[in-house]
Order: structure tokens, then sequence, then C-alpha cells
């Protein structure tokens, strides 16, 4: 049996989101950090329950991309992630359309940087990859990421938007984009 539970930051006990953190870092095998980890609170997860057991995650912050001589608000997708025995059966599609819904809700657009895993799923699901130069506002200022060149993925909404042109996002640590 598959449960979906969408919940905010503040709403997850600590087990809940230990659980989540211990998905991710399996997912990515390694590869996310805590500054990864850290970019997926504060907003609304989604997780995906088959058994009791969580098997899929992710969530959704507000971030503010640049584009158009606008701060636009943005739903930043983050911590994509099922587990490798419960993949190809629908959990992925299942947390990233209830985070569609919230950003479609809330949010000017979606935005997201994808790896080459799941560009599929998104695409898929009518996200855009943004062809233009990207850029992060840091605190030296305005810098160039080509490295997210071709990464990045937006879900278009209310904003009219050429993915030709450039989007600069807000500054974190750890991986910008």
């Amino acid at each position: 049996m598959t449960d979906l539970r969408l919940a905010h930051t503040a709403d997850l006990d600590a087990a809940t989101l230990a659980a989540a953190r211990a998905l991710l870092d399996d997912v990515f095998e390694g590869e996310f950090d805590d500054d990864d980890w850290e970019h997926a609170l504060g907003g609304v997860h989604a997780l995906a329950y088959d058994g009791g057991e969580l098997v899929g995650h992710a969530a959704v912050a507000q971030r503010r991309l640049l584009y158009g001589g606008r701060a636009l608000r943005a739903g930043y997708v983050e911590g994509v992630g099922v587990r490798a025995d419960r993949r190809r059966r629908g959990y992925g599609g299942a947390v990233m359309g209830a985070l569609e819904r919230v950003i479609r809700g809330a949010y000017e657009l979606g935005a997201l940087a994808a790896s080459d895993e799941a560009i599929a799923l998104y695409a898929r699901r009518g996200w855009r990859r943004w062809d233009g130069p990207t850029s992060a506002l840091t605190p030296a200022g305005i810098v160039r990421t080509e490295d997210a060149d071709g990464a990045v993925y937006v879900l278009p909404l209310a904003v009219p938007l050429d993915t030709d042109g450039e989007l600069t996002c807000d500054w974190r640590d750890g991986e910008v984009w």
C-alpha cells in the first residue's frame, strides 16, 4: 500500500526527518551533504510510504530567481529521491505531483537542478530545460555558474519565460543551484 504525506518541515518529527535524510544519503550514495540537506528544509516535503516504510522524498522551498529585471518567487525543488528497490513504480511521479500542486498554488514558477538520471521524469511532467546562461547572486556580486548550464529546469507558470535568457539564483551555501 502506498501513502503520500505532504507536510512542512516544522510539522515533521525528528524521526521522520532522520528517515528522510537517511533515504537521501542512500539514494545519492554519499553525494548528499549537509548543505544539500539544509536546502531541503524550511519548506514543504512530499513523503511516499509503502507498507509504512519511507521510500520516496522531495521538498520545495522558496527561492528568488532573477529574470527579466524581476526577482521571481520560485518554488525550488530539492532532495528528490526514491529508494533503489522501489524505482520505476510511480513514487517519483507521486512526490513530484504533490509538490507541483504546491508550486502552482504558491509560486510564480518552479525550478530545480536535475541529475542526469532524473531528466526524463521532469521532462515528462512539463519541466523545461533552461538553455540560457545561469548565474548566482553572491556576496561578491553576480557570478556565472557555467557548471549549472543545461542542468536547471523550470516549470513555467504565470510569468512568460524565454529559456534562452539569463537566469540568476539567490545565494546559499553549498551548491547554489
